[in-house]
């Protein structure tokens, strides 16, 4: 339904995950009889989940970790990683930097040109403990390095940017053809972000088997600020679930949904999945792991933008491992540890055995979701407070 903003112009209103809730069915099942695992490609996983391209969240050693426990860390090709061949030195200087002086410092660490010798040694790196080597790239960027990640072992790409869509249009470089760039590559390919049908739809139609969904959600992103580009995460995944339906009645293919960002709690990945998605790509709720490489500190990949950042450094704490975070126990009630634990009792608690199911939950628009009855717990900073 469209809301008249003024005499010209009007706009449909959109939801974030806070402003809905999932409402559970009929049915309960026992958790042990629920699947939460997904593929992509021929690479079957069993936590849908993504651990963002961001220098605070993911180098070689995290990626080997995650690999371990069941999800998929992407790395960043153009950051600290394949710039310095001592990136924890960098590392450590970022998270020293002053609060006033975060930004430009970042500006000008990230001037150091990437090295294509360290893109091959990091994939190596990964592939060599046995789990599989995600990375990912820029339009800009991605035929110029592609072939060295690829040559090192390199199992999925991801060409990810602030907003990607299937027509650049530019009168100064000759632009990427996705599709024909999509076809040549003999891996998966995941592409975005995105945050509407149409966009969604046309990069499905490039031969990506997923769509990254996801424009400003993120704790360290400001692109909504600096902008004024966004669509909440929830009525962007939905819609993103529709231009799948309608490239599978086109095509029959299957293109995976991947909510990009917004996303801090069990909870919140629940509904994202609620909504249509088949896993989610998260930041800074895994930054705060003990084996994230930023020492408490998230930032995003465009956050050193030398002419526009749109990113802010932010500080996480590092308040478990990687382990409890992702699958538990958790050790508090807050939501923030056994993320995927608590997808799972999302999903048993409504009666539904694996995610293609749950997409079908029914959800409705809740404001009062987050604070009804919680006065206690909000006063007492405790809980959901």
């Amino acid at each position: 339904m469209e809301v008249e903003i003024g005499r010209g112009k009007k706009g449909r209103r959109a939801y974030g995950l806070d402003d809905i809730a999932i409402v559970p069915s009929r049915r309960t099942r026992d958790v042990e009889d629920v699947d939460i695992s997904w593929q992509i490609g021929n690479h079957q996983l069993a936590i849908p989940c993504l651990a963002s391209a961001m220098d605070g969240v993911v180098d070689p050693k995290f990626a080997v970790e995650m690999g371990k426990i069941g999800g998929l860390a992407v790395l960043n090709l153009e950051g600290i990683q394949t710039r310095f061949a001592d990136a924890e030195e960098q590392l450590k200087k970022i998270a020293a930097l002053p609060v006033d002086q975060a930004t430009r410092g970042l500006q000008e660490i990230y001037q150091e040109p990437i090295k294509p010798e360290l893109i091959s040694q990091r994939i190596r790196e990964i592939k060599d403990q046995g789990v599989i080597a995600a990375a990912s790239l820029t339009p800009q960027k991605v035929t110029q390095y592609y072939e060295l990640a690829l040559d090192a072992g390199l199992d999925v790409l991801i060409i990810q940017g602030t907003v990607v869509s299937a027509e650049h249009v530019s009168s100064v470089v000759e632009p990427l053809n996705l599709k024909k760039f999509i076809a040549d590559v003999p891996v998966p390919v995941i592409v975005g972000g995105c945050a509407s049908y149409t966009t969604a739809l046309h990069l499905m139609r490039t031969g990506a088997i997923g769509v990254l969904v996801g424009v400003g959600p993120g704790a360290a992103c400001t692109t909504r600020g600096v902008l004024g580009i966004g669509v909440p995460q929830a009525t962007a995944v939905a819609d993103a679930a529709a231009a799948r339906v309608q490239h599978l009645l086109e095509t029959g293919n299957f293109v995976k949904v991947i909510a990009d960002g917004g996303m801090r709690t069990g909870g919140d990945i629940a509904k994202a999945i609620a909504c249509g998605a088949d896993a989610v790509m998260i930041g800074s709720p895994l930054s705060r792991a003990f084996e994230a490489p930023g020492h408490g500190y998230h930032w995003g990949m465009a956050t050193f933008h030398p002419q526009l950042p749109r990113g802010t450094r932010v500080r996480t704490n590092q308040v478990a491992s990687l382990k409890e975070i992702l699958v538990g126990p958790a050790r508090e009630n807050d939501g923030t540890l056994n993320l995927f634990g608590a997808l799972k009792t999302s999903l048993a608690t409504c009666g539904y055995e694996n995610i293609q199911a749950f997409q079908k939950a029914e959800v409705m628009v809740a404001p009062s979701l987050q604070t009804e009855g919680k006065k206690l717990q909000r006063e007492q900073d405790v809980g959901m407070g």
